[in-house]
């Protein structure tokens, strides 16, 4: 029997009310790459005595979502490809609306919540499938899931239409509503506040290189073979973690005459520890190239500035560098900090560049990336109290890449949450035992 059941689906209408979009939103070019990269999963799992019965959950998740898709109704929409044009767009109408399944489960909600190793045969299906590979396609379904004492409210979201910070903005108004409160943000998805070189032309281009066969866009094949082989685990700093593993770079610095230009960032020293534990439990040959890949949220660096309620993908790539031996090092925690400082300030210089978008990664060292999504700022668990506290545990459920990390703010508010997806068990458990050493050594 499948771990989970699914009861019923049905859907939530765009109210009346809505202001919809005059004509249908097109896709910028720093969106045209997650066209066949789509899917983007979170579950938020919920549990305690005091949760209120699951009908009482059932209508408060209904009824907020209806008031949260009057400000939100695009995310009610179907992606659209434009044939006339060549575009991709967000088409919106009064008739939108977004599939919501109710699904109960007999696993045990603690556990779940609790394991450092990931069950996904059932967090996989604790948010819905949409299958997103060909165009039109939904953009957004929820999910809700009956424990014995708890909860999951699953989320499905397409990534051309929404980065991480897009998603939490939506979650944290939906959770708000539900209180009965009023969300302080106000959401815009007018994509004309991205200024981009290239434009509209730009983002054809773009689809052109990286999907020809439109309105087919399925991903690539190695995303779905991989995946259900990955073995995944969560680890959690604590801020006097951090602040230590902090420190410790900075006395690296000095004491090898290479301090760093500023202090790292948390995003910069949870990054460079699990960049090191990576290359270090993958055993990689010394003279081989280590790339790290991340994306860089560019609202706040774009020349004018976009609103902090865009809902959409401003994200830019950036790409770091170092030979395996360099990350086997006594100072490798010093020499990765160094190299994601440098892709920073190189991606602060022309957060716009549109060469990061143009052309698919083509490298030699592919089977040697680590990736990391996510962010260290992401405050999930403080957001997403939709009126019986804070989830117990929030993970994100689609990872493609062998060496994918996570990042999200910790469930106390301070630390750091570090979700890592790798093929091997072996190397799991060497990435952990080199991860605690790093860890408590310092």
């Amino acid at each position: 029997m499948s771990p989970v059941r699914v009861i019923h689906a049905s859907y939530v209408n765009v109210p009346a009310t809505a202001a919809l979009p005059l004509e249908s939103i097109k896709l910028t070019a720093m969106e045209a790459m997650w066209v066949t990269i789509p899917v983007l999963q979170h579950v938020l799992l919920y549990e305690g005595a005091d949760m209120p019965p699951f009908e009482d959950i059932l209508q408060a998740l209904r009824s907020s979502l209806a008031v949260t898709l009057g400000s939100f109704a695009p995310l009610a929409g179907k992606l659209v490809h434009l044939k006339d044009t060549g575009d991709v767009a967000i088409s919106c109408s009064a008739s939108d609306s977004v599939k919501f399944v109710v699904a109960e489960s007999d696993t045990d909600v603690r556990r779940l919540a609790l394991d450092e190793e990931h069950d996904l045969p059932v967090l996989e299906q604790l948010v819905p499938d949409v299958d997103m590979s060909k165009l039109p396609t939904a953009v957004l379904a929820v999910q809700a899931t009956r424990f014995d004492g708890g909860v999951a409210v699953g989320v499905t979201v397409h990534h051309a239409v929404a980065d991480g910070r897009s998603l939490w903005t939506f979650v944290e108004a939906w959770a708000t509503a539900c209180r009965g409160e009023t969300p302080a943000l106000t959401p815009t998805f007018e994509r004309s506040l991205v200024k981009l070189p290239g434009g509209q032309e730009e983002a054809r281009r773009i689809f052109q290189r990286w999907a020809p066969n439109l309105p087919l866009v399925a991903p690539p094949p190695s995303f779905l073979e991989d995946r259900p082989r990955f073995t995944r685990r969560t680890f959690t700093l604590d801020m006097p973690h951090i602040q230590r593993l902090k420190q410790h770079i900075v006395r690296l610095g000095e004491a090898h005459d290479a301090p760093l230009t500023h202090p790292p960032s948390t995003f910069v020293t949870v990054t460079a520890l699990a960049w090191t534990c990576f290359a270090r439990c993958k055993q990689f040959p010394l003279d081989d190239d280590v790339p790290l890949l991340f994306f860089a949220d560019v609202r706040d660096r774009l020349d004018p500035p976009v609103d902090r309620g865009y809902i959409g993908v401003c994200l830019t790539r950036c790409l770091a560098m170092l030979p395996a031996r360099e990350l086997r090092r006594p100072r490798a925690l010093l020499t990765a900090a160094a190299a994601l400082q440098d892709e920073i300030r190189r991606m602060n210089r022309d957060p716009a560049d549109q060469q990061s978008h143009l052309t698919p990664i083509m490298l030699a060292s592919w089977d040697r990336l680590m990736n990391v999504s996510g962010s260290s700022a992401f405050a999930a668990y403080d957001i997403a109290d939709f009126g019986w506290g804070k989830p117990r545990r929030t993970e994100p459920i689609r990872m493609n890449h062998d060496g994918q990390v996570a990042l999200m703010r910790g469930r106390d508010g301070l630390g750091v949450q570090v979700s890592v997806s790798l093929l091997q068990q072996a190397q799991m458990d060497e990435f952990k035992s080199l991860f605690l050493e790093l860890l408590h050594s310092n």
